[in-house]
């Protein structure tokens, strides 16, 4: 086997499409030579932005591998948009990770490169930085490195991401490609132009009837969330939607069993949002009104049965006319 040493510079490969000049720039620390270990998965891993939750990181590593102190390692890519290499390092020096590949991708068109679209298939842990979830959408849907993440998690790896990559993991993903919508503007208009979703991007079976948010608490999004669940009922799209919302240095990582856990660095909370019936109005320019959404709150280490949702816990919070009926935190 041949290894590769990394300090401060990884390696950095420019593939060049000569039809657009599109570049996908590619960063490699670890060891270059495939390992194919066994998988125990899927998983997922939900990040809400702000800094990393590194515990989670490592979790999702060890389910994929099966373990927490044992010889198996697995290959990590990380994908995404814009920035650079800086997931490399910190991952690479994790339990159980043989090497860390980073992929900038910029053009829709780049999904045509098969080694590219080969070194995501074969990986067995999968992650979406932030940035922004429009530029996701725009290049990735669709695509054959859609496919090739979705091969990840049938094999039985991990998929997961944060701040706008964990906006993707869901059923329906709010794209923020018609702006980003405040919860103010959403309560009062569900249809404000600043409102547009993607569906179908990846169809997690646990994630099945969900939309996903982050910076959750610190960005005051659950007006938001409420008017985007309203919008699947009434779109005819889900009749019972779930919202899974996670705090700024939280993170939600959900077994192969569906159990959702609530790993942060301190205080983090996660909220579990259901709407189960239809909203009394939510009409394009009206403000929202439905009675009675439910919401389960987590703290740290408590979990969430997304298989067997549960029939107690929650408190509910209504709106009228754009109004809540109190804090939703």
């Amino acid at each position: 086997m041949k290894f590769f040493t990394f300090s401060a510079k990884a390696f950095l490969v420019l593939l060049f499409c000569s039809s657009a000049h599109a570049t996908v720039t590619r960063y490699l620390s670890g060891n270059a030579v495939d390992v194919r270990p066994q998988l125990f998965g899927p998983v997922l891993n939900l990040g809400g932005g702000g800094t990393d939750v590194d515990p989670a990181i490592q979790w999702m590593i060890d389910k994929a591998r099966g373990c927490t102190d044992c010889a198996a390692k697995v290959d990590v890519v990380v994908l995404r948009a814009t920035g650079s290499n800086g997931y490399n390092a910190p991952i690479l020096a994790m339990n159980g990770v043989d090497s860390v590949e980073t992929f900038v991708i910029t053009e829709r068109l780049d999904s045509r490169y098969k080694n590219v679209v080969a070194s995501i298939q074969k990986a067995e842990v999968v992650f979406f930085a932030g940035g922004d979830q429009c530029d996701y959408v725009t290049l990735f849907a669709n695509t054959s490195i859609a496919r090739a993440v979705k091969m990840v998690y049938r094999r039985g790896g991990a998929v997961g991401g944060t701040s706008a990559g964990l906006a993707i993991q869901g059923a329906f993903v709010y794209d923020a490609c018609s702006g980003s919508a405040t919860s103010a503007q959403s309560l009062s208009n569900p249809y404000d132009p600043s409102i547009s979703f993607t569906y179908n991007f990846f169809s997690w079976g646990d994630l099945t009837g969900t939309i996903t948010d982050s910076h959750f608490v610190q960005r005051d999004r659950m007006g938001r969330l409420f008017a985007f669940l309203a919008r699947q009922i009434k779109d005819g799209v889900s009749t019972e939607p779930m919202g899974i919302a996670v705090s700024e240095s939280t993170s939600v990582v959900v077994d192969q069993d569906g159990i959702a856990t609530v790993k942060g660095n301190g205080n983090g909370r996660a909220y579990f949002v259901l709407a189960d019936h239809q909203p009394e109005v939510c009409l394009p320019g009206s403000p929202l009104t439905y009675s009675g959404f439910k919401i389960w709150r987590l703290a740290e280490n408590q979990t969430f049965n997304l298989r067997n949702r549960p029939a107690s816990g929650f408190y509910s919070i209504s709106v009228t006319n754009g109004v809540l009926s109190g804090n939703p935190y």
